[in-house]
């Protein structure tokens, strides 16, 4: 499927500061918590500068945990404005096999607009106690699990909400929330490939779980920005767009992080400046009408609330009111800064020649006879081969085979697609950094020649509990 690029400018020429950007740039370099992946800046509906850090490319999938929500609720939005769907429906209606389960008074008067909005009247995240309740049907779950508040009253951060909003779209187009938005949103965004993790029943998360481009990211961002028009083609309703970008319940002080109390619309987050899709560790679609801007980033990072902030001091600045002269040397600096990003790769050496036969002589077992972090990864096993070492991780039976070279990182591609950096740091000891390129997530190992173990932590805990072969975008079998 082929994607249109976005239309192009230079900074200068859209009144942006290639030197605050530049700025941006070294701050993230500075940053010791912050991994950025990639960067999306778009103004005045142009392009205007965008990066990956290798070994992260443009065209590959990325894991963007709750901005999920912003897409399954746009999927709402087009599903209202097609009449499939009632912001004020009680939420009960749509599941009417569920109606004698349900007689919680507060369950049955959640209304969609409550699930769209996170204020279904719990005070925490449901998710535990729904699939404590029902592990087969998350949607029974979550409503059998009494709301102590109003619906309408409280916000609580909610996955079980967006996963039912979703599961509405889904039973009211008889379609995935995929196949119902790629005729009206992917493609005409000019959006290509897109995955989503699904549940048993082969429904799609919704509250999380989707693969996308940052591309993906940066057009929705846009798509809002532009009040729901694509190149002159409405998608969205415009009511929508107004409601799900203002304020509809007040978050303060229920996450810590100054832009995480600003109030919560529909699946978008209101920030210091604009408004945003989140995602944990460091993925966002900030929409900015005041600069009439669109920041997209993937990263991988706990410290969330410090990349909003350097994306304020640095970035906002940029922003001038008109086009700039004279910039041709600054737009230059950035347009190669930008070509040349790459993270730092684990340091190692090449495998000692005389202790060769002994690193291939068998396998590692973890240290301590099981690895706290991936409690079913077995195994560990090296094999010499004419481009680096072959590198096979074993879990729950299942091998992943991946390649450490020499030198900087090695990719191997395939159905989890991972880059592999390190070596040897003594002729005792291989240190390898594990990145796997469909998510923000890194494994750290250590192999130990003297015992014949192995450490193994991720660096950022994935939130899905999945195997290492799923640490990547679901993809239909063949």
């Amino acid at each position: 499927m082929s994607v249109r690029p976005l239309p192009s400018s230079t900074p200068a020429a859209q009144g942006v500061d290639a030197s605050g950007v530049l700025a941006f740039l070294d701050a993230l370099d500075a940053a010791p918590d912050i991994e950025p992946h990639s960067l999306m800046i778009l103004r005045h509906g142009r392009l205007v500068a965008s990066g990956w850090w290798a070994p992260y490319t443009p065209e590959r999938l990325h894991l963007i945990y709750s901005i999920s929500k912003s897409f399954t609720a746009t999927a709402a939005g087009i599903a209202a404005g097609e009449g499939l769907i009632r912001l004020d429906d009680p939420v009960i209606s749509y599941f009417p096999e569920f109606e004698a389960d349900i007689t919680d008074p507060r369950s049955r008067a959640m209304l969609v607009r409550h699930l769209a909005s996170m204020a279904t009247g719990h005070e925490s995240d449901a998710l535990f106690e729904a699939r404590d309740r029902d592990s087969e049907d998350l949607v029974r779950g979550f409503l059998l699990v009494p709301p102590p508040r109003d619906p309408g009253t409280v916000f609580a951060y909610n996955q079980p909400a967006t996963f039912t909003l979703g599961a509405i779209v889904q039973r009211a187009s008889g379609q995935s929330l995929t196949d119902y938005l790629r005729p009206r949103l992917l493609d005409p965004l000019g959006i290509g490939e897109v995955a989503w993790l699904r549940d048993r029943g082969g429904r799609e998360w919704g509250f999380s779980g989707l693969h996308a481009t940052t591309d993906a990211i940066a057009r929705l961002g846009q798509l809002y920005l532009r009040g729901g028009v694509w190149e002159g083609e409405r998608l969205l309703p415009e009511w929508w767009v107004a409601e799900a970008t203002r304020t509809q319940i007040s978050n303060t002080g229920f996450l810590p992080g100054e832009d995480w109390q600003r109030g919560y619309g529909f699946k978008f987050w209101m920030s210091r400046h604009g408004y945003r899709g989140d995602g944990a560790f460091g993925q966002f679609c900030v929409v900015l009408p005041e600069h009439d801007a669109v920041i997209a980033t993937t990263a991988d990072t706990w410290d969330m609330q410090t990349l909003l902030n350097l994306v304020w001091e640095h970035l906002l600045p940029a922003f001038r009111p008109a086009a700039l002269t004279g910039a041709e040397e600054a737009d230059a600096a950035l347009a190669e800064r930008l070509a040349g990003l790459a993270l730092a790769s684990a340091a190692g050496r090449p495998a000692p020649p005389e202790r060769a036969d002994a690193w291939s002589a068998g396998a590692f077992t973890p240290d301590g006879g099981v690895c706290g972090h991936l409690p079913k990864l077995t195994a560990i096993d090296l094999t010499p081969g004419t481009d680096g070492w072959a590198l096979t991780l074993t879990e729950d039976g299942h091998p992943l085979r991946l390649r450490i070279g020499d030198a900087g990182w090695t990719v191997t591609e395939g159905a989890v697609p991972a880059a592999v950096s390190g070596g040897w740091t003594g002729p005792d000891t291989l240190v390898a950094d594990i990145a796997f390129l469909e998510t923000p997530h890194h494994l750290d190992v250590t192999c130990s020649l003297k015992d014949r173990t192995f450490k193994a932590s991720w660096r950022t805990d994935p939130l899905h509990s999945l195997p290492l072969r799923a640490m990547c975008a679901p993809r239909p079998s063949v």
